[in-house]
């Protein structure tokens, strides 16, 4: 009897910019050699990446990204605060952490437009019902 193959592999869900998502399969004796990174070439001194390098402002956000391997990504940053842009190389785990404080800056804007959409209608409402009562719109107005 021969040996079963060694079919060992990982699922990674890349949500494109379309919205669609899709799912890249890796088995471990497929991987080519040089998908690594070198080490060196790894950042390993970043905490957060959402926090800039130069300035400290916590709106650092990505400008463009790429896989660099099977547990790495490359990823170029920008800080709207000072104007401060870099790129490096960084492991599964800090980007996971940085997409994940992106989503959390997302819900606030998405809850802060809510808001002001809101409080923009209920201002807009007001004069519409102010005019009203004032005989300030005339059927010419239509």
């Amino acid at each position: 009897m021969s040996p079963q193959p060694d079919n060992r592999h990982y699922v990674r869900r890349v949500v494109l910019p379309s919205g669609k998502t899709i799912e890249v399969v890796y088995f471990d004796d497929q991987q080519p050699v040089d998908t690594e990174p070198r080490p060196e070439a790894v950042n390993e001194t970043v905490q957060d990446l959402h926090v800039c390098a130069s300035c400290e402002s916590d709106l650092v956000y990505p400008t463009e990204w790429d896989e660099a391997g099977t547990m790495h990504w490359e990823v170029s940053l920008r800080c709207p605060n000072c104007e401060w842009s870099g790129s490096g190389i960084f492991q599964q785990e800090l980007v996971e952490r940085f997409d994940e404080e992106l989503d959390r800056g997302t819900e606030a804007l998405v809850r802060d437009l809510k808001r002001l959409m809101h409080a923009n209608m209920e201002e807009e409402t007001d004069r519409f019902v102010q005019a009203l009562d004032h005989d300030l719109i005339l059927p010419e107005d239509f």
